[in-house]
């Protein structure tokens, strides 16, 4: 996990090594049992701005998503 504060804007990320995209949910369909998904929702809910780049030049090595909260 990384978080940085830079002229003003707080960024938070991870990295895993699975290449594939996040998948980001409409809303919260899963389960309150599940356990993978649900964390996804509440990013895009509580960020102005989200991303993600792959690890490696080819995108074979895993992925880095950042979030950037919502300033209001």
């Amino acid at each position: 996990m990384r978080v940085r504060w830079r002229e003003g804007t707080l960024r938070v990320g991870a990295w895993d090594a699975d290449p594939e995209p996040p998948d980001f949910p409409a809303e919260f369909a899963e389960p309150a049992d599940a356990e993978e998904g649900r964390g996804l929702v509440v990013v895009r809910s509580c960020s102005d701005l989200w991303g993600r780049q792959p690890l490696s030049r080819f995108g074979n090595r895993g992925k880095y998503v950042w979030c950037e909260p919502a300033t209001t």
